[in-house]
C-alpha cells in the first residue's frame, strides 16, 4: 500500500479488507519469486534478480503482450539450499534451480508465453525433468507449514504478509480471546519449544504470567551457534512479521509491555530483515500504544548478541541484553519467575514464536493432530553434512532418520555408506546407523543419547572418524565455555586434552573410563546446559562407535583414516614411474627419488598433508593411504569392542 494509504489497522476487518484488496491485485498476475536467502546470496541471487527485472522491463518497453502482468518478487529461503539460486513461477509453481543471470532472457520469454525452461528444471535419476515444485523428491516429503510462506512473501513487504492473513490471529487473540483463553489454546497445543530441551511453551508463559509484579518481559532468542544451523536465521530472513506476531501474542498473554529480540551479530540480512518488519508493525499500529484498539500496549527493541555461543542460555542471554557479561546464574530461580532485571521474563526461540499465529488461528487440535503424541506438530530441520540434497526441511515430528536422510536428502553423497547423524548441534549426539528409523521427536532422540536442540542435522560416511568427531565437537565447546563454572571450565579442558591424546596415538585404556567419569561430572555439577549436554557426544560416540575408541588406543591406527598422526603415504615402488610431480608439490622435501625411478616418502618428515597422492596421476595411482603404525583390518573391530569395555 501507498503512504498515503496506510492508516491504523483498528481490528481484523480491516485485516480481512487488506488482504481481500491485495489478493485482487494480484489476480491474472504471473508471480516470479526468486529465493534471497543468504545461501542462495552466495550463489548470486541478487544478480540473477537484477538481470530478470532488467530484461523484463525491456519487454514491457517493446509492448510484449503479458510482461506487465509479471511481477518480480525477492523472497526469504526456499530450503533447497543445495539447488540455488532457486526460482518458482506463481501461479503455476514451476521450480528451476542453479539459475545463472544470463537465463534472465529464457526465463522472462517464457513466463510471457507460459512455457518451460527445460533446461532449468530438476532431473530425477533417470533423467526425467519434474516441473512442480512439490513433485520434487526434496519438497515432496515435507510438510511445510511454518517455512511454506518463506518462498511467497516479499520479507520487507508488510502487505506480502497481510495478504496471506498475516496479523489476523493477533486481531483474533486482542477482541475475542482474553488472556487465559489464548494460554489454555498454547497448552492444549503441546507445543514444545523448538530451540532447546522441548519444554512446553504453555507451561512456560503460564508460569511468567502468574509471576508476581507488574513489569514483565518477553524475549526472541535468535542466538542460533549450532554448527551447520541455520533455521531461525532463515525464519528471521524470510518470515520476519510471522516471528513479530507470535511474539505480541505471547505479550499480550502474558501480560508483559516490553520485548527484544535478540539476534546473532553475524546475521545481518536478519537484523535488517526484523528491524524492518518492526518499523512497518509500528505504521500500521500493530506495535505501541493501544494495538488494534484493545488497550494493550506492547513494543520490542532488537538486540545484536556479540557472538558467544553460552548467550544462547536463557540467564547468560538476559544478561547480555542487560549489558553485563554473558554468563549464566544458579536456576534455583527460574527466569520465567526473576529474569531479565530481575523481573518474570518468557524466552522462546525463533521457531517456537512462529508457530503461534498458525495455532491461534486453527486451534490446538489442529495443531495436534501433526506430529506424535509426545511432540506435536512440525520441526524445521538444518540437513547438511555427506548427503545429496542439503538445506532446510520441514516435516511432522515422528518422521524417521530415514525418511529425512534418503526420501528428501537423497541419501549419501558419492555412493558412500551412511555411517552416523549428529543431531541437536554440539550439544546433541549421534545417532548409529541401527537407529535409522528412529522416529524423530524430543523423546526418542533424549532415549537414544541425543536431542533435538534448535534442529541441526549433519550426516556422515564412512570416511568420518567418530573419535575426532566428538574431539571437534569437544573442542568447540571449551572454546566457547564462559569459564564461570569448574566443571564445565576444567571439565571440557581435560576431555579435550584425553582426546587430543587419543588422536595422537598416545591415548591409554585408562582414557575410556576418565571420559565416562568426567562426562558424570559434566552433566551433574555444570551451572548450565552447555557444560550438562556436553557429554552427549561422548556418551553416544562411546556407546555406538567404541570400536573406533579401541583401534585408536590399542592399535594406534584411525579406521576411517582422519587423524593425521594416526596415518602414513607410501609409495608403491611397482606402481611409481618416478615422474616427480609428488617431490615438487611436497612442501616438506619428504620425498626423495631419481626421474624415472620409484620414488620413496621419509615418514619422520612427512606432515600428512596428502598433497602427493593427489598429484600423483590417476593412471598410475602410486601414492596410498593407510590406517597408520599397525594394519588395521575389519575383522578385528570386534577385538576393538571387547577390549574397549
Amino acid at each position: 500500500m501507498s503512504e498515503k494509504e496506510i492508516k491504523k489497522i483498528s481490528g481484523l476487518e480491516d485485516l480481512v479488507k487488506i488482504s481481500e484488496k491485495l489478493k485482487s491485485l494480484m489476480e491474472g498476475k504471473t508471480v516470479i519469486s526468486i529465493c534471497s536467502g543468504t545461501g542462495c546470496k552466495a550463489y548470486s541471487s541478487d544478480d540473477v534478480h537484477g538481470k530478470i527485472v532488467e530484461e523484463l522491463q525491456k519487454k514491457i518497453k517493446e509492448s510484449k503482450t503479458n510482461a506487465d502482468n509479471i511481477v518480480i518478487k525477492k523472497t526469504g529461503c526456499h530450503g533447497y539450499c543445495e539447488r540455488g539460486p532457486i526460482m518458482v513461477i506463481h501461479p503455476g509453481q514451476t521450480c528451476y534451480l542453479g539459475v545463472k543471470p544470463e537465463d534472465a532472457p529464457d526465463i522472462v520469454e517464457s513466463a510471457i508465453n507460459e512455457k518451460v525452461v527445460e533446461k532449468l528444471l530438476y532431473k530425477d535419476e533417470n533423467g526425467s525433468s519434474i516441473e512442480k515444485e512439490n513433485d520434487i523428491p526434496f519438497y515432496k516429503h515435507q510438510q511445510r507449514i511454518i517455512f511454506d510462506c518463506n518462498a511467497k512473501i516479499d520479507p520487507y513487504s508488510i502487505d506480502d504478509y497481510i495478504m496471506i492473513g498475516g496479523y489476523q490471529a493477533l486481531a483474533k487473540a486482542l477482541k475475542e480471546m482474553p488472556p487465559d483463553k489464548v494460554l489454555s489454546e498454547v497448552k492444549k497445543s503441546n507445543l514444545r519449544g523448538r530451540g532447546g530441551g522441548g519444554f512446553a511453551t504453555g507451561l512456560k508463559w503460564e508460569t511468567t504470567k502468574n509471576a508476581a509484579g507488574d513489569t514483565k518481559y518477553v524475549i526472541v532468542n535468535a542466538d542460533e551457534g549450532d554448527p551447520g544451523a541455520y533455521m531461525d536465521r532463515s525464519i528471521l530472513e524470510g518470515n520476519p512479521h510471522s516471528v513479530l506476531e507470535g511474539l505480541i501474542i505471547a505479550a499480550y498473554t502474558i501480560g508483559a509491555n516490553h520485548g527484544y529480540i535478540y539476534v546473532r551479530q553475524e546475521y545481518p540480512f536478519a537484523v535488517k530483515s526484523i528491524e524492518n518488519a518492526i518499523e512497518n508493525a509500528r505504521e500500521y499500529g500493530l506495535l505501541g500504544k493501544n494495538i488494534m484498539n484493545s488497550g494493550f500496549d506492547f513494543d520490542v527493541k532488537v538486540h545484536r548478541g556479540a557472538g558467544a555461543f553460552v548467550s544462547g542460555e536463557s540467564s547468560a542471554l538476559m544478561a547480555a541484553v542487560e549489558g553485563n557479561v554473558g554468563e549464566p546464574r544458579l536456576k534455583y530461580i527460574h527466569t520465567a519467575v526473576s529474569g531479565l532485571w530481575s523481573k518474570p521474563t518468557n524466552l522462546n526461540n525463533v521457531e517456537t514464536y512462529a508457530n503461534i499465529p498458525h495455532i491461534i488461528n486453527n486451534g490446538a487440535e489442529w495443531f495436534r493432530s501433526t506430529g506424535t503424541p509426545g511432540s506435536s506438530g512440525t520441526k524445521i530441520f538444518s540437513l547438511v553434512g555427506k548427503v545429496n540434497n542439503t538445506g532446510l526441511v520441514e516435516v511432522p515430528m515422528g518422521v524417521t532418520l530415514r525418511d529425512i536422510i534418503y526420501k528428501i536428502g537423497g541419501g549419501i553423497k558419492g555412493g558412500k555408506k551412511f555411517k552416523a547423524v549428529q543431531t541437536g548441534g554440539p550439544s546433541g549426539g549421534v545417532i548409529p546407523e541401527a537407529l535409522l528409523d528412529l522416529p524423530v521427536d524430543f523423546d526418542e532422540l533424549y532415549k537414544a543419547g541425543s536431542m533435538m536442540g534448535s534442529g541441526g542435522m549433519i550426516v556422515m560416511d564412512e570416511s568420518d572418524c567418530m573419535v575426532n568427531v566428538a574431539h571437534y565437537f569437544i573442542k568447540f565447546l571449551a572454546d566457547e565455555s564462559c569459564g564461570k563454572c569448574v566443571p564445565c571450565r576444567e571439565g571440557l579442558r581435560q576431555l579435550l586434552y584425553i582426546y587430543e591424546r587419543i588422536i595422537n596415538g598416545q591415548g591409554q585404556v585408562e582414557d575410556l573410563k576418565l571420559l565416562e567419569d568426567l562426562c558424570i561430572l559434566l552433566e551433574n555439577a555444570s551451572l548450565c546446559a552447555l557444560g550438562g549436554t556436553a557429554q552427549n557426544i561422548v556418551v553416544t560416540t562411546l556407546k555406538y562407535f567404541r570400536q573406533e575408541y579401541g583401534a585408536h588406543i590399542y592399535y594406534k591406527a584411525c579406521p576411517a583414516m582422519v587423524c593425521k598422526p594416526l596415518i602414513r603415504y607410501e609409495i608403491s615402488s611397482d606402481k611409481c614411474s618416478g615422474c616427480t610431480r609428488c617431490v615438487k608439490v611436497c612442501p616438506v622435501d619428504a620425498i626423495s627419488g631419481k626421474p624415472k625411478e620409484a620414488h620413496a616418502i621419509d615418514q619422520s618428515l612427512c606432515i600428512k598433508c596428502g598433497a602427493c597422492m593427489e598429484e600423483c596421476p590417476e593412471k598410475y595411482s602410486a601414492i596410498a593411504k593407510s590406517t597408520g603404525i599397525f594394519e588395521y583390518e575389519k575383522e578385528k573391530e570386534a577385538v576393538f569392542a571387547d577390549k574397549g569395555q
